[in-house]
């Protein structure tokens, strides 16, 4: 089992958290420190859509222009602002197996890693 993710997300510390809880052991892979795995983010992009791997609610995305935003409409186009901007990414990524869990929810997160 591995998540990725960055450290100081307060929805990554929840899920590291309950993962801990229960004893599941797991990677945790830093995109501040490690980068993000392109081949991994095809795979995220290929199973969920740009639309739910890219978090829209943050701050990061906030404050791009309305042009770079506005620039965004694929998966390919969305693959290079996510290159470039990995905390834009829906946190924390969990995969499982082939399971792959976008965000935190303790229900998913029991199911998947029983």
């Amino acid at each position: 089992m591995k998540m990725y993710g960055i450290v100081n997300c307060s929805t990554i510390k929840k899920a590291r958290d309950w993962l801990e809880a229960e004893g599941k052991a797991y990677e945790f892979h830093d995109y501040k420190k490690q980068g993000v795995p392109a081949e991994r983010l095809d795979q995220w992009l290929a199973l969920h859509g740009w639309q739910k791997v890219l978090n829209r609610q943050g701050t990061t995305w906030r404050k791009l222009s309305p042009e770079q935003q506005a620039s965004v409409v694929d998966n390919a186009s969305a693959k290079a602002l996510l290159l470039l901007q990995p905390s834009m990414i829906k946190r924390p990524v969990l995969e499982v197996g082939n399971a792959v869990l976008l965000g935190f929810d303790e229900t998913a997160y029991r199911e998947a890693t029983a």
